[in-house]
């Protein structure tokens, strides 16, 4: 029976880890381009912590991109939702295109994020 215990390497586990947190990304990024389709903000913050948990985990490996990778995106999209916000104060389809365009441009960092991890490759700084 101790025969049975399966040994996860800190690699697969760092892995494991990214696929969990790059699903939440993609949940939210899609559903963020698709109308009335909005999830809440909660997934992406349990996808921001597990990043920020991890991350000191994966240094020194090439999976450590991929943490920041995530990181990064979370935090540019979160400053430019806030800063475009006053725009959906102000006018409607300006608020909409612009939060459109981010929403594209994190799914894009996402997708973008996940294939390269599926590869085995790290993410460009």
């Amino acid at each position: 029976m101790a025969n049975d215990i399966v040994d996860v390497t800190p690699n697969e586990s760092l892995r494991t880890w990214g696929w969990i947190s790059y699903f939440l990304h993609l949940v939210v990024a899609v559903t963020a381009v698709l109308p009335g389709a909005q999830v809440s903000i909660a997934l992406l913050l349990v996808a921001l912590v597990i990043d920020l948990v991890k991350r000191e985990d994966a240094v020194g490996t090439w999976q450590a991109s991929h943490f920041s990778w995530r990181i990064r995106s979370v935090l540019w999209a979160g400053v430019l939702y806030m800063v475009t916000s006053p725009l959906w104060l102000l006018f409607f389809v300006p608020g909409w295109i612009a939060w459109g365009l981010i929403s594209l441009w994190f799914l894009y960092r996402i997708v973008k994020g996940m294939v390269r991890m599926g590869a085995g490759r790290s993410m460009e700084s």
